[in-house]
């Protein structure tokens, strides 16, 4: 197989990138070369997706069998791919998002394929119109489009998340035995999935004819509470997590300009369902467990002097001092 990526180089794609190799596929990367780490015998093309026209002309005279568009998140994104791919690849495959759902809760809790899309931010719309865009040139002929939805992704590269911020400085608190704030009662549904574990449905989904057209949720089935979330990273840190319940609206309007994750994502229920995936890719078999991959995050954001310490921030600290004054419960995580 012959595979472009557009981007290549960040969390999900260094995990496609792994998997498309062990398959024997020739890898190309499209991406402007502001990150290390390209794998020999990977090919580089460098390049900037916002300069369309230049973009488009890279691969006038080219072809591949499979085009995995990382990096595509507007509607004008997805019409340039549309003009520099359509009639040049068997397949394009669009990594969008589990955003693109909204808030709502399915009847019966998870969310599957079927469930309608009423994005709510900026972001999920912009993917929500891509993807129409992508399954669109497909009914036109000009290539067969797969659109995989991501959830929460994380391992080696990024950064944790916490449910209030997507920088995860609570993970430097419970390092140090501090408390953390969560919102409501900790029992919020989430759900996480490790990079690599995630890429192997992009990757296998590659020249897969099952996959043709169809939209899957890229996610482990494993849903966890927030209050689960945390006590397995608390392990992953070799301790434990105390958290402080307090209400999402209160924190919303205790620190207005912080905690836009909380805002937008992680206060509503996140839990969908991988059944789809899984029928018509049955490579793709999440194997890492959260505290395994978070153990192994935590020791990358070290290495790599990435590790946010929560020391100089006050500000929280000062909103989790006032949320224990005024007598919200305190649990054992």
């Amino acid at each position: 197989m012959r595979i472009l990526i557009i981007g290549g180089t960040g969390l999900i794609s260094t995990g496609i990138v792994k998997h498309l190799l062990a398959r024997g596929a020739e890898v190309t990367l499209y991406n402007r070369g502001l990150r290390a780490g390209i794998p020999p015998p990977v090919r580089w093309i460098k390049g900037d997706r916002a300069n369309r026209a230049a973009f488009e002309g890279t691969f006038e005279e080219t072809r591949f069998d499979v085009v995995v568009d990382m990096i595509c998140f507007t509607p004008e994104d997805a019409e340039s791919s549309v003009r520099a791919f359509g009639g040049r690849c068997e397949q394009l495959v669009f990594c969008s998002t589990v955003c693109v759902y909204g808030t709502k809760i399915s009847p019966s809790v998870l969310v599957d394929e079927n469930f309608p899309a009423e994005p709510v931010s900026g972001y999920g719309r912009g993917k929500l119109a891509s993807e129409g865009i992508f399954l669109r040139a497909m009914e036109k002929g000009r290539f067969n489009a797969t659109v995989v939805r991501p959830s929460h992704t994380y391992g080696p590269g990024g950064p944790l998340v916490d449910q209030l911020e997507l920088t995860g400085g609570a993970w430097d608190r419970i390092a140090r035995g501090l408390p953390i704030l969560c919102a409501g009662d900790g029992l919020g549904l989430w759900q996480s999935t490790h990079r690599d574990d995630c890429a192997k449905l992009f990757a296998h989904a590659a020249l897969n004819p099952k996959t043709y057209g169809e939209i899957y949720n890229g996610i482990r089935d494993e849903v966890f509470t927030w209050r689960d979330y945390y006590r397995n990273g608390a392990r992953a840190l070799d301790t434990t997590a105390t958290l402080v319940l307090a209400p999402a609206g209160w924190m919303l309007r205790a620190l207005p300009h912080r905690f836009g994750f909380l805002r937008e994502t992680t206060r509503f229920h996140g839990a969908y369902s991988a059944s789809k995936a899984r029928a018509h890719v049955p490579e793709f078999l999440p194997t890492i467990d959260f505290e395994t991959g978070a153990r192994e995050t935590f020791a990358d954001l070290r290495r790599r002097d990435a590790w946010r310490d929560s020391r100089e921030d006050r500000e929280h600290q000062e909103l989790v001092d006032e949320a224990i004054r005024l007598g919200f419960e305190v649990v054992a995580a």
